[in-house]
């Protein structure tokens, strides 16, 4: 058995009772959750997997019942709500032990325009972008198969965490750094300490402040980066340099939620945009980067002036 399994089935029992109206041992739950990191880990893990299935018995017809003249409904019809709940929650311990078991570790992945934090048991942490997927295995290596994601991780010399994107592995020596994984094209920055990438191959060390990019050709482009910005878009804001109207749309549909779309690949543009002021009026990136913006159906089209 996973030696995390015992852990995992605490954290989905907590969230089935505290699921129950008259839960009342808040006490109690919170030194558990407060007792270790890898509790609160596993706790919101089953959170996540609870959401999920809430979501599926939405989809499901409710119950019919016809009650009789001064009849009251059962407690069952009464309680649906938590029995809701419990549901749920037994189906994430069916769910979670399959998850949990299998040799690829956990999964998270976040729709466009959501983001998420994911803390390890070790103290470091990684959040995850709009419209990305990461699997975690253990809390020490990690594979980013698409989308960004904001790493600060606790530094261990003697078990190094490691990372997976695309074809690149990334060693880290005490840092925080942001990888950017979008098709071929690979984008690290680091803001604090450094990275190693491919340690058997280019073997190339990026410090605070560092940037590589990996394009499409498999070549490294190294460049500097102000530390303070990197990993910006988990507070509310994007920047580019030099990147295509196609590839402005890409990442602002991944980051906000809402599609945007352009076919033009050889307009270039920099420049830095509040996400939650282009979530709220599209039309705004027409004064922030001097572009045409219509509508088309459900998507807001870029163009060149």
């Amino acid at each position: 058995m996973n030696p995390d399994q015992p852990i995992r089935d605490v954290a989905a029992h907590w969230a089935m009772r505290a699921r129950d109206p008259d839960f009342d041992d808040w006490e109690g739950f919170t030194a558990w959750l407060e007792a270790d990191p890898a509790h609160a880990q596993a706790y919101d893990e089953v959170q996540f997997a609870l959401e999920e299935a809430d979501a599926a018995l939405e989809l499901l017809p409710a119950p019919e019942y016809a009650p009789a003249a001064n009849d009251n409904p059962p407690g069952w019809l009464t309680r649906r709500g938590w029995l809701g709940g419990a549901i749920a929650a037994a189906l994430v311990l069916a769910l979670t032990s399959v998850l949990w078991l299998s040799p690829g570790g956990s999964t998270y992945e976040t729709a466009p325009g959501e983001t998420r934090l994911i803390a390890l048991g070790d103290g470091s942490t990684v959040e995850l972008a709009g419209g990305s997927r990461i699997a975690l295995e253990g809390t020490r290596m990690a594979r980013l198969e698409r989308g960004q994601a904001l790493f600060t991780i606790e530094h261990d010399a003697a078990n190094p965490f490691v990372l997976t994107a695309g074809d690149d592995r990334l060693v880290d020596a005490g840092t925080v750094f942001d990888v950017r994984l979008a098709g071929a094209t690979l984008d690290l920055a680091v803001a604090e300490g450094a990275v190693i990438v491919n340690p058997s191959g280019q073997n190339l060390k990026v410090t605070a402040g560092g940037r590589a990019v990996r394009g499409s050709g498999g070549r490294y482009t190294l460049a500097s980066v102000d530390p303070n910005a990197v990993g910006e878009w988990s507070r509310g804001r994007i920047s580019f340099e030099s990147a295509s109207l196609a590839e402005i749309a890409a990442e602002l549909s991944r980051a906000t939620g809402r599609r945007f779309s352009s076919t033009d690949t050889a307009t270039r543009l920099s420049g830095s945009i509040a996400i939650g002021q282009v979530r709220e009026d599209p039309r705004a990136l027409e004064a922030l980067l001097g572009v045409r913006v219509r509508s088309a159906d459900e998507d807001w089209v870029l163009e060149a002036e």
